[in-house]
């Protein structure tokens, strides 16, 4: 198992510390001295203020954020958890991941969603309903500019003639790609181009708000896990080949209600369903008590792991 943590920036009580400019550097070197694998922001550029009261959360903007990151860190990989690929042009979004894989020395996981917010569409002048379509055309352009010296294509609302992606990613083809959603279609684009999957495991309610298929147990999620290795290996490819990046209700996992051992013994169950990649956060309400909650999870789970 590896395991991701993503930056608590979103929960209610964080300490704008933490993402400042010494929190944020002290954070990124205390999960690499925890051996995490990969530090992760998510993405919401236009919340409304509705949703944010409502239980949503507050964001950076996870290119700005992993940049900084990446600078000062060495080992530790960075993962934009996840990306909206449908709200950018796709030359755009492609020159920003390419740029955090430059950047970073080849660290970069790019996590990539489609997104379900539609007043963030509409706030950032994209239709709602064209995301599915906007999603796979930006996968494919991804794939294709990082590939051709000289791309050409014809797109739902831009057209390219000729462009160049300088300089190139240092992973070749191009950044590995992991897509979220809990649904078949995501695990169909999966099966073709991608090399992870992203799902969650909520309750029906959470899967309904995030307009998600819902996964409640991890029972189910070995079954999905299943379909998505048959998919994998009908297109042709190894299912062993492609990660599977968890996140649980056990994600904000060391809580006064939570034992260790009940962690650890969840860990175990999502291995054996098939799991790669487990995704947790920290305490946020100081510097010091989320570089703590770093260090104990280090400590207690990572470094016991078999």
């Amino acid at each position: 198992m590896r395991f991701t943590v993503e930056h608590p920036v979103g929960q209610p009580d964080c300490d704008p510390a933490l993402y400042g400019p010494a929190g944020l550097p002290a954070f990124a070197r205390a999960a690499e001295n925890a051996r995490f694998d990969v530090l992760a922001f998510t993405e919401h550029p236009a919340p409304s203020l509705k949703w944010l009261r409502n239980g949503g959360h507050a964001t950076l903007d996870p290119v700005a954020a992993l940049s900084f990151v990446a600078a000062c860190t060495s080992r530790i990989s960075i993962m934009p958890y996840l990306m909206v690929l449908p709200y950018r042009n796709p030359l755009l979004a492609a020159k920003s991941i390419v740029s955090m894989d430059v950047l970073s020395s080849g660290r970069l996981i790019l996590g990539a969603g489609g997104g379900y917010l539609r007043s963030e569409f509409s706030a950032l002048g994209v239709e709602f309903e064209e995301r599915g379509p906007l999603f796979d055309e930006a996968l494919e352009v991804l794939r294709a500019v990082c590939a051709t010296d000289e791309f050409r294509y014809e797109g739902r609302h831009f057209t390219a003639r000729g462009v160049a992606m300088s300089p190139a990613p240092v992973q070749r083809p191009h950044p590995p790609v992991w897509i979220g959603g809990n649904g078949l279609r995501p695990r169909r684009r999966i099966a073709r181009a991608a090399q992870g999957w992203c799902p969650l495991i909520t309750t029906a309610e959470g899967a309904q708000t995030t307009r998600t298929a819902a996964i409640t147990s991890v029972a189910e999620l070995a079954d999905a896990i299943k379909e998505l290795h048959d998919l994998v290996a009908e297109a042709g490819r190894d299912p062993a080949s492609i990660g599977v990046q968890v996140q649980s209700p056990y994600s904000r996992a060391l809580g006064a209600d939570v034992s260790v051992e009940e962690v650890r013994d969840h860990i175990g169950e999502l291995t054996e369903a098939g799991v790669t990649q487990f995704v947790t956060t920290t305490p946020s309400n100081s510097t010091a008590a989320a570089l703590e909650g770093l260090a104990r999870f280090g400590e207690e789970i990572i470094a016991r792991q078999p």
